[in-house]
């Protein structure tokens, strides 16, 4: 005898608004204005609805009152053109704002945008529960944010060392997770404790350290590091493969990624020239130790915050190859506009180390310092990210709802001695793809921003997709 499948009790929003046949955001439209019953609350103030209560508003959603279809349309409009408004009176420099709480600062990541502008425009273009992606997703800003903001995440990104970072700064703890990464920060430090400083005295007998676990065979390890370093990273990259989930080994993973620059000799995450740093034995297991302890508090606190049922998604991805993307409510991203950064060279240290694929990385990366500057006949132009954005709308237009908003962030780009205006490039892209520009923003980047940045001004860029 075949078992009947039992009927779920309480139904979300989401859920009654597929019944009805309505996007979500207009059952909720007719929550605020009255026109059907409130339904109840669970203990993380979502609405749940009993099936009579779903009933109700189907039957609405039939009625002519319903005003569905033109009447919907015209009101939905006029509540983005209110949104434009606010937005319009926000002050986009955050000069003072706090940039890196939570786990915002567990890596380091050049030319990443502040959380205050992603967590503005979701807020302004979302509703909870809804669904917000990033098409490159870079360190996770804008997944965070729309976590914290009680709204479900879904990430993109070509750049696989981006990936781990945004699976590092969106997890959340389960039972045992905390007190593993602790004690795995805290055998880091003794270690180093024992390693012997030719003119530094050791809490204990000390020892020269080296290492049985395997290293990558890379000749870029022997030119960036220092020996003693090589065993160091060696050691601590094995005591993190072996941890036994994936949230401990993405944040100990990460925490490892995060020191490599700078126990290299590699200058800084943004100048990828030599220099000696006068590094001494059990810095690199001194510097794993504490930044695990500080990224496994700063998970920690994510995790007591975040409510159970937001979810968030990374899909290693290269945006210009059509992936298979969910449904998306907004978009709020910062593309890698031309001939400014190149990613595969600032991260190559970690990603040898890591064992990723760097070239593999480097061929599809957009916006490449390394593409764009080439003067040979396969050097990239401003027509080159004209097309790739042009890609990246028909992909948009494929999974973002009739009405829904994507926002881009960009800067000015000067290839060849002639700067390029990216905002009017999205502009022309998004108007072929079915997307009308509704909102142009100016901002200042902050102290913070323009440390890794020449260019000090950005727009914001908001589309709206058409029905």
């Amino acid at each position: 005898m075949t078992a009947t499948p039992k009927t779920k009790k309480l139904l979300s929003t989401a859920e009654v608004a597929e019944k009805a046949g309505v996007h979500r955001d207009t059952l909720l439209r007719w929550l605020r204005a009255g026109e059907v019953s409130e339904p109840t609350r669970d203990r993380h103030g979502w609405r749940v609805f009993t099936h009579k209560e779903a009933s109700a508003v189907v039957s609405y959603a039939k009625s002519p009152q319903a005003g569905v279809g033109k009447a919907a349309e015209l009101r939905d409009q006029v509540v983005a053109i209110g949104s434009i408004e606010r937005l319009r009176k926000i002050d986009w420099d955050f000069r003072d704002a706090k940039t890196s709480y939570l786990t915002h600062g567990l890596h380091p990541y050049p030319a990443k945008y502040i959380p205050q502008i992603p967590n503005a425009l979701i807020q302004e273009f979302s509703t909870v529960g809804s669904t917000v992606g990033d098409f490159f997703c870079g360190s996770g800003t804008t997944l965070v944010e729309a976590l914290l903001l009680k709204r479900n995440a879904v990430g993109l990104d070509a750049n696989p060392l981006a990936c781990l970072i945004s699976t590092a700064k969106t997890s959340r703890f389960a039972e045992g997770d905390k007190d593993c990464l602790v004690a795995l920060g805290q055998r880091a430090l003794q270690l180093a404790s024992t390693i012997a400083v030719d003119d530094q005295p050791t809490l204990f007998p000390s020892v020269r350290f080296t290492s049985k676990a395997p290293r990558p065979e890379n000749e870029a390890i022997q030119f960036w590091f220092d020996a003693f370093v090589v065993e160091e990273l060696a050691e601590i990259l094995s005591w993190c493969r072996e941890l036994r989930t994936e949230v401990r080994r993405a944040v100990a993973l990460v925490s490892f990624s995060a020191i490599i620059v700078n126990v290299s000799r590699q200058d800084s995450d943004t100048r990828y020239v030599r220099r000696q740093k006068n590094l001494r034995p059990g810095d690199a297991l001194r510097r794993f130790g504490q930044v695990l302890l500080d990224n496994t508090s700063a998970v920690e606190k994510l995790s007591d915050i975040l409510e159970p049922n937001v979810t968030c998604r990374i899909l290693p991805a290269d945006v210009l190859t059509a992936p298979t993307v969910p449904p998306l409510d907004l978009v709020v991203c910062s593309p890698p506009y031309p001939n400014a950064y190149s990613y595969h060279l600032y991260h190559m240290t970690r990603m040898v180390w890591l064992g990723m694929d760097q070239p593999g990385f480097k061929k599809r990366e957009i916006g490449s310092h390394r593409k764009f500057s080439n003067k040979g006949k396969n050097g990239a132009t401003i027509e080159t990210f004209k097309t790739e954005m042009k890609a990246v709308f028909t992909l948009l237009r494929g999974v973002l709802r009739d009405g829904g908003h994507v926002c881009f962030v960009v800067g000015n780009s000067i290839i060849r001695g002639h700067t390029h205006d990216n905002a009017e490039v999205l502009k022309g892209a998004g108007e072929s793809s079915g997307f009308a520009e509704v909102a142009k923003l100016n901002r200042r980047r902050t102290k913070i921003e323009e440390a890794d940045c020449a260019e000090s001004s950005q727009r914001i860029v908001v589309f709206r997709r058409r029905k």
